[in-house]
């Protein structure tokens, strides 16, 4: 495999894994009580197993705990039988001890002669309980029944022997039913020594107290124990699956209940949301509204200092171009017409003014009654700014044509322009308008006020910068309050174009 396929399934590896998560994570949102109930049956499932393998070593516990008090009673009853019976009988005339009891008159039997009939009568009073006392030294009255029988009793004969004061305990079927088998060592007692090591039929003479002379076994089946058990695991079953059945149906009204509630948290989330929208988009179209009024007040790049927090602008220009435009006859128009038709009139005019301020790139400064102010140069700086003042102004002398034709009337406008240095900028809190300073906007003023109605007035510094391309008439010289005598030049069209006004700005002759 190239380099390719390997960097390829290390990337594989990583995409599988999350695939899978994924899923994972999709079917605990879709199936989540499903999964909760899985899991509760789970842990019971554990649980029962728990508790049956509990149960198991309680069964096992409690068999080995009866079967000691079994022995631990057949043993007390042998010695207080040893003690308190044969030790006296002995004494008495006419009773004999003997193995062979029932066959002599006055004959009693011995201390393990008796520990083997009570064995057998607990044996015969308790169906499938086993009580035997057996040894591999047998006396010969007892070597049929009296000597080991099976696996069990060998391996038990044998590690008693070795650890005499231990237990030797096995679950294994006996009988055809599964049982507990039990063993203890019979030690041999003082008491024992002397008859075993005299007594004819004893098949040995060696003992010693301490020896381990036989086992004592109780075999008792586990079935009794079991069902108790079982018993009380079916009724824990029940009432813990009761229990389950409970909690997942009040998980499942909880989970149900959530996702009801979810889900009306995400109608409200998504009217919300819709609202927030609706109500943004009012904000952007009002935050439009309020930028355009801006910037029909104020010029763009002011504006934007504006909205960033700035509260006075004022900067200086080297050299601008300032035209003054007013209407000629309006103020005897106003007096045969309606207020209301006469602003019409007038908004009329000042609209299509506004139109070429754009057209020539200009900047409108304000409207004072019938007087138009606009200025070229600023707030961003340009070389044409005294022809692009030039043109601006001609376009007005055609549009009052126009709207003379359009309306019947006789207006005129008279207009004056000056070049020169300039301040510039907004100053105030409230009804902010930007504004111009010095004295090249006053020389302006003067230049539409001391002008012709229908003519171009401009002043020595414009006409420099406009000489070589529009063509002007010496006007001469006048007096300019303030200044004292200024020539003008009165702006006639642009070089090798008729000097009629009509001509060059899209008018029929």
């Amino acid at each position: 495999m190239n380099l390719t396929d390997s960097r390829s399934d290390k990337h594989s590896t990583p995409l599988f894994v999350d695939k899978i998560l994924r899923l994972i994570v999709q079917l605990v949102n879709r199936q989540t009580i499903l999964l909760l109930a899985i899991l509760f049956i789970a842990g019971l499932a554990g649980a029962m197993l728990n508790m049956s393998r509990l149960s198991s070593n309680l069964i096992h516990t409690q068999a080995v705990q009866s079967s000691a008090l079994y022995a631990q009673a057949m043993k007390e009853a042998r010695t207080l039988y040893s003690n308190n019976a044969v030790s006296r009988a002995k004494e008495v005339h006419g009773i004999t001890v003997t193995p062979d009891y029932a066959a002599i008159p006055g004959g009693i039997p011995l201390p393990a002669t008796y520990l083997i009939e009570l064995s057998k009568s607990i044996s015969q009073q308790n169906p499938g309980m086993s009580v035997r006392l057996y040894s591999d030294y047998p006396f010969r009255w007892r070597q049929e029944e009296g000597g080991p029988k099976d696996d069990f009793e060998w391996a038990a004969l044998k590690y008693l022997r070795q650890h005499p004061q231990e237990t030797y305990v096995r679950v294994e079927n006996f009988q055809g039913r599964p049982a507990l088998r039990y063993a203890e060592a019979d030690i041999m007692k003082p008491s024992c020594v002397t008859c075993h090591n005299t007594h004819p039929d004893s098949p040995r003479r060696d003992w010693k107290v301490g020896d381990v002379r036989g086992v004592l076994e109780i075999s008792r089946p586990l079935d009794s124990f079991t069902e108790q058990t079982q018993a009380g695991l079916r009724e824990t079953f029940t009432m813990l699956a009761g229990l389950l059945l409970l909690a997942l149906m009040g998980i499942a009204l909880v989970i149900n209940r959530l996702r009801q509630t979810s889900k009306e948290l995400e109608l409200r989330v998504i009217e919300r949301t819709a609202q927030l929208c609706q109500s943004n988009q009012r904000l952007v179209e009002e935050q439009e509204k309020s930028d355009q009024l801006l910037l029909n007040i104020l010029p763009e790049s002011i504006a934007n200092q504006l909205k960033e927090g700035q509260s006075s602008f004022a900067q200086g220009f080297a050299e601008a171009t300032v035209l003054f435009a007013d209407l000629v006859n309006f103020t005897k128009l106003s007096e045969k017409l309606p207020p209301t038709q006469l602003v019409s009139l007038l908004n009329e005019i000042f609209s299509q003014f506004d139109r070429l301020t754009e057209k020539h790139g200009l900047e409108k400064i304000k409207t004072i009654g019938d007087a138009y102010m606009v200025v070229g140069g600023l707030p961003l700086p340009r070389a044409d700014h005294a022809e692009a003042i030039a043109n601006m102004a001609m376009d007005m002398q055609a549009e009052i044509l126009r709207f003379n034709l359009r309306r019947g009337h006789d207006c005129d406008i008279r207009i004056g322009i000056n070049t020169g240095p300039v301040v510039a900028g907004v100053i105030g809190t409230k009804k902010f308008i930007y504004d111009l300073w010095g004295d090249t906007v006053n020389v302006a003023s003067r230049m539409e006020s001391h002008g012709i109605a229908g003519e171009i007035q401009v002043s020595a510094a414009t006409y420099e910068l406009l000489k070589h391309r529009y063509n002007f008439q010496h006007r001469g010289s006048i007096h300019i309050k303030g200044k004292g005598e200024m020539d003008v030049y009165l702006l006639t069209g642009h070089k090798l174009q008729n000097h009629s006004p009509l001509v060059g700005h899209g008018l029929p002759l």
